[in-house]
């Protein structure tokens, strides 16, 4: 009974995969209403078919992403890229942490191995929407917000109006913001409509926004904006910036924190 559940799950996402290449995008109702299933069948659809197809999860329903040759990764692959220079920009990031700051920490593995240098310190509050950043600080001496909202698979990340409106009443001092593009025009980008809408309520919210990102990131624009870098205060990333962006950076009063290799030895 089980395999027949099975096929017959993965026959309706082959042809929700065939309504996604024709139109290009189909919401969480559509799917309801073309193949009559409850809302949280459909959404299961989508999530799974986000793990092992060209498809962005979007609010509300999936976007097809097949033109686009460069996808999101699960976080367990990403830790394993750059990881180097994700520690370097993590240690550097550390550095400018100090005993009573609050801080703001997105999901992303530069994050990941800043949580890891801050369980150590004292008397500081992290507020995180991310499950396995708030999981490794569990047990330490730091102060931990969880925002709270709905998990997503590939990076932890907690999205939605649930943890928006419970950001919407804090105060951040400093907002560390893993992306995954940064450009002179788009600005900081990610690959996730729900990522990009929690991380731009974190960074209202701050007084100051750190962008950290690996030299492989820049001069790249993903699909979903997360802000202008006019909204930044600073730039940590590990090699110095190629000229126009630094030039930019320079004219809007961004800091640039370059991160070194005696920063990866103290780790």
């Amino acid at each position: 009974m089980a395999d027949v559940q099975s096929s017959k799950g993965q026959r309706r996402r082959e042809q929700i995969m065939n309504v996604l290449k024709r139109q290009g995008r189909v919401t969480i109702q559509e799917v309801v209403e073309r193949f009559g299933i409850s809302e949280a069948t459909a959404r299961r659809d989508l999530e799974l078919m986000e793990k092992s197809e060209p498809v962005i999860r979007t609010i509300g329903g999936a976007m097809y992403d097949g033109m686009n040759a460069v996808r999101e990764l699960p976080f367990s692959e990403k830790e394993g890229l750059s990881f180097l220079e994700k520690e370097r920009i993590a240690a550097a990031a550390a550095g400018l942490i100090f005993e009573g700051d609050v801080v703001g920490l997105s999901g992303g593995t530069t994050n990941y191995y800043l949580a890891k240098l801050l369980k150590t310190r004292r008397g500081i509050t992290v507020v995180t929407n991310t499950v396995n950043i708030a999981m490794e600080l569990a047990g330490s001496d730091i102060n931990v917000v969880v925002t709270g909202g709905m998990m997503r698979h590939n990076s932890f990340e907690c999205c939605g109006p649930l943890g928006e409106g419970m950001i919407s009443q804090l105060h951040i001092g400093k907002m560390f913001l893993g992306v995954d593009g940064v450009s002179s025009t788009g600005g900081i980008t990610t690959y996730s409509e729900q990522e990009a809408q929690i991380a731009k309520a974190m960074i209202r919210r701050s007084q100051s926004t750190y962008a950290m990102f690996d030299h492989t990131k820049i001069g790249r624009t993903s699909l979903f904006s997360i802000a202008p870098l006019t909204e930044l205060q600073a730039f940590i990333t590990d090699r110095p910036l190629p000229q126009q962006l630094a030039s930019i950076a320079h004219a809007h009063g961004i800091q640039t924190v370059i991160a070194s290799e005696e920063q990866e030895a103290s780790l």
